[in-house]
């Protein structure tokens, strides 16, 4: 008999990419196929019809008659309209399209209580409204759309991808109201279901395109943040998931809903109950491509590894606001302590990160969240070896490095967690590498210290 195998889907900005892995969590196969945006100012597109040649590709090179279930992720806040059949009838407004920024405030107007701090212009409501001002058709995000594919039909969407379009987590429901104030009709809204619900299974015609068998059931996935703390294993009160790459993005656990009055902090639903709060920052390593363009960054490691700690940090934004673990609109980044060369302000980009990093975990523990036990560290920053045990020393927590924490191999946890809990299926797949202790550094703690004072002195935290 074969041993069963799941497959995950991850639908990127860059490209799509499907992992098939085993029930012990080794992963079995990968592929990957290229997207390309169209981005035009503050206009950022993709081609739907992409995604689903690429889901079909990749499927084909990875799928085998042993699959179990597939689940898909996505990118938070991208929307599109489509038919009465799930098929596309728009370009996809991307996570990042700013284009319907002038539509926050009549948001706001309509639900006050429910709007004011907690809906930002990118998000996919207000872009939503900019839709159905162009044409009517029924509203889904991207994940629903490749869930549409592979079933022949339109498909619930999840509590994750459901959160920025406007859905009340609390309630477990749309807040038709206020819709009706904004006249957004309820009927072309999808039904929402808890992530790991069956969505429908894979019809005979598209089994035959990508190998998947027929009958495979497509379990409603989440959001591509989500996915990567899935993947991370960080699933319990105590433990979260670090995703550092061009910016910096945080997810953990909490057994009670964290209000955060500044809106800084938002959550989603745990598939297993609870909820898992988290925040986006405008910081993060794109601070070092911005600052130092054209630079070996790797010679620059293993020169920061000799040189270690120094007396300076820098703020590491590279445009203009910030939006965790404060709300800044006119943040700007800023030097503290002195820089004479490129290894100084790379060593300075690092310290920084770890800063706002620390700053965040202090700021969500301030709201209720319990005491940070581990950090996972995922995205594209882990290949500094250097930098992983800076973090460490700042947090002054052991670090976790995954062996695939990346959102695909999240999902395909999520498909293989029918029956169980994705705790408890994520504790039995997910493997660490590596885990690193953090070490005292009085010297980073002074200067923390004096990065979050210039912080305050500069207005940034209210």
């Amino acid at each position: 008999m074969l041993e069963p195998a799941w497959i995950g889907v991850d639908l990127g900005t860059q490209s799509v990419r499907s992992v098939l892995v085993g029930a012990a969590g080794e992963v079995l196969a990968r592929a990957a196929r290229p997207l390309t945006s169209t981005r035009d100012g503050v206009r950022h597109e993709q081609d739907p019809r992409d995604w689903l040649a690429a889901v079909d590709a990749t499927l084909a090179e990875v799928a085998t008659p042993a699959v179990q279930g597939i689940s898909i992720c996505s990118t938070s806040g991208t929307v599109l309209l489509t038919d009465d059949a799930g098929a596309p009838t728009t370009p996809a407004l991307m996570y990042d399209d700013a284009r319907a920024a002038g539509y926050l405030e009549r948001i706001v107007k309509a639900d006050p209580d429910r709007w004011s701090t907690a809906m930002q212009p990118t998000w996919a409501l207000p872009k939503v409204l900019w839709l159905l001002e162009q044409q009517t058709g029924q509203i889904a995000h991207s994940a629903d759309v490749v869930a549409a594919h592979l079933i022949g039909g339109p498909v619930a969407t999840d509590t994750s991808h459901a959160l920025k379009t406007g859905y009340d987590l609390i309630a477990d429901s749309w807040p038709v109201d206020a819709f009706d104030s904004l006249g957004l009709p309820a009927e072309l809204l999808p039904e929402v279901v808890l992530p790991g619900t069956e969505l429908g299974r894979v019809y005979t015609a598209k089994a035959q395109v990508t190998g998947v068998p027929a009958g495979t059931p497509v379990y409603a996935g989440m959001t591509d943040g989500c996915a990567g703390q899935i993947a991370a294993g960080a699933l319990a009160p105590g433990a979260w998931n670090s995703v550092l790459g061009t910016t910096l993005v945080l997810k953990g656990v909490s057994k009670d809903l964290l209000t955060d009055p500044t809106g800084a902090v938002y959550s989603h639903r745990h598939p297993d109950g609870g909820w898992l709060p988290g925040g986006a920052s405008s910081s993060g390593a794109g601070a070092l491509t911005a600052m130092l363009p054209g630079a070996d960054l790797d010679a620059l490691d293993q020169a920061a590894r000799e040189l270690g700690a120094i007396d300076a940090a820098v703020y590491p934004i590279t445009g203009r606001g910030e939006r965790f673990p404060f709300i800044a609109p006119a943040a700007e980044r800023f030097e503290l302590g002195d820089l004479p060369d490129d290894l100084h302000r790379y060593c300075g980009v690092l310290q920084g990160v770890a800063f706002i990093e620390r700053l965040a975990f202090e700021h969500l523990e301030r709201l209720g969240a319990e005491p940070v036990r581990s950090v996972s560290l995922t995205g594209g920053a882990v290949r500094s070896g250097y930098w992983n045990q800076l973090r460490a020393d700042v947090l002054g927590v052991p670090v976790q490095l995954p062996a695939a924490a990346d959102p695909a191999y999240g999902m395909a946890v999520l498909a293989a967690s029918t029956g169980t809990s994705v705790a408890e299926t994520a504790a039995r797949m997910v493997r660490i590498d590596r885990v690193l202790e953090p070490r005292p550094q009085e010297r980073l703690t002074t200067l923390y210290g004096e990065f979050v004072a210039e912080l305050d002195r500069r207005g940034y935290r209210g």
